[in-house]
């Protein structure tokens, strides 16, 4: 998008103002942001959606239990690795917010989950949606979950429980960790 363009409307409209207002908290992330942006002003079309072999934007949710002392993950039946709630934007997702909150929904099913309004990490993984690979570059998200709920597996899954901040499964990886970490801290 270049400078006195329009905004873009729908999901990818509002993927590039959530990357274009984010603060990064650190260089690191902001390279990652500005790697994002460039990634949708070359990918207009099709950058938000599965079918870009280049990569696509997802959104995944940490999920933290009411007292934020336990994050629920997945054992994603895929990967064979915890991880958090998450994945593919859908053309019925108005927001990459609603979109992390339909993916934590639906892989956890609890309801009533709140998310907090901003992201609180970007993350650049490779991934296997394509035959030769591409990337998710993934803007994550924190939602609390209410008093006492119960979760339930979805067939993503080989497993979903909840498992203390600071005690994270194995086989997970930093990521996992520093999102974790992330959401702890800003969710307080």
């Amino acid at each position: 998008m270049t400078r006195g363009s329009p905004a873009p409307d729908g999901l990818y409209g509002d993927a590039v103002r959530v990357l274009a207002s984010w603060r990064a908290p650190d260089a690191g992330q902001e390279r990652v942001r500005r790697d994002f942006l460039r990634h949708l002003e070359e990918h207009p079309a099709d950058g938000m959606w599965r079918a870009c072999a280049a990569g696509h934007i997802t959104a995944s949710t940490a999920v933290l239990d009411a007292s934020r002392s336990r994050v629920l993950l997945t054992l994603h039946a895929k990967v064979k690795a915890w991880l958090q709630l998450g994945g593919h934007c859908e053309p019925g997702d108005a927001t990459l917010a609603a979109a992390a909150l339909r993916e934590a929904t639906e892989e956890s099913g609890i309801a009533g989950l709140r998310l907090l309004p901003e992201p609180v990490k970007l993350d650049r993984h490779a991934v296997r949606c394509h035959p030769a690979g591409t990337w998710h570059l993934d803007v994550q998200y924190v939602a609390i979950a209410p008093e006492g709920a119960r979760h339930a597996m979805s067939d993503e899954s080989d497993d979903l429980g909840w498992f203390p901040v600071d005690d994270i499964p194995e086989p997970t990886d930093d990521a996992v960790r520093d999102l974790v970490a992330r959401a702890v801290s800003l969710s307080r």
